[in-house]
């Protein structure tokens, strides 16, 4: 699908790299020019997590709803949209991670992985967005208080902010631990069940060969066991600190 403008075709893809790469640039050379050189990167890269996370949520909701779903059904237009989005997305976040954090193998590991699993399924195969979109709304739902969570974090050792960052940083944390725990803990695990149970029965036979719906099993099963492993040690590192404070 592509977007027109005047008499110009320009494919999604390209542009909504475009777009990602753009906000990138803007949010590391201008909104963020004043902070560390250290956090920079990371306050970019969550700017542009904020502009791909909860429009994410927006449109695939709105191309699941359009459609019948089913787990292997045929991608629709909308939907392969949507998985353009959301690949020119990872792709930017990809390079940010490759220029700034290289040694950081797990974010990158994580972003080949979620870009093998969009691409097969937006080029390779063109069935199972349903399913994709899917795991992508439970995985963006919480993006928004997340990316603010982790802003506020990142301020929390400058001089100037701290104190305010602080705050926000103590506010966030329970409430985003708890939805992110309820989305990755619960409502995840039960549609990546129900993913699995559908390709088992064979009820994608013939249009996602079985190689491809077993890797997307593995790296969408990898990926929720590590989310719930950091949020069950986010929870024990905020125990701990208030069992810390009450016995100071």
């Amino acid at each position: 699908m592509s977007i027109v403008i005047g008499e110009t075709s320009i494919p999604d893809l390209p542009l909504f790299f475009s777009l990602f790469l753009t906000i990138y640039l803007i949010a590391y050379l201008i909104v963020f020019r004043n902070w560390k050189p250290l956090i920079r990167p990371e306050a970019s890269s969550c700017l542009i997590s904020i502009f791909h996370g909860t429009p994410a949520v927006i449109l695939a909701s709105r191309a699941l709803f359009s459609s019948r779903f089913s787990f292997s059904s045929a991608n629709t237009a909308s939907q392969n949209t949507v998985l353009d989005f959301s690949v020119a997305y990872f792709l930017t976040d990809l390079l940010h991670y490759i220029l700034f954090y290289p040694s950081d193998v797990l974010f990158i590991g994580h972003h080949l992985a979620t870009l093998f699993v969009f691409l097969t399924c937006r080029f390779l195969v063109s069935h199972g967005a349903c399913a994709i979109l899917g795991l992508l709304i439970l995985a963006e739902v919480t993006s928004a208080c997340q990316n603010a969570w982790t802003l506020a974090g990142a301020r929390r050792n400058d001089p100037e902010e701290c104190r305010l960052a602080v705050r926000v940083y103590d506010l966030l944390s329970p409430p985003f631990y708890a939805f992110y725990s309820v989305v990755r803990g619960v409502l995840g695990p039960l549609f990546f069940g129900k993913m699995v149970a559908s390709y088992a029965r064979g009820e994608a036979e013939g249009v996602i060969p079985t190689w491809l719906w077993v890797s997307w099993t593995v790296v969408v099963g990898t990926a929720i066991t590590v989310s719930i492993l950091w949020i069950w040690n986010l929870w024990i590192e905020w125990f701990r600190l208030r069992q810390d404070k009450k016995v100071n």
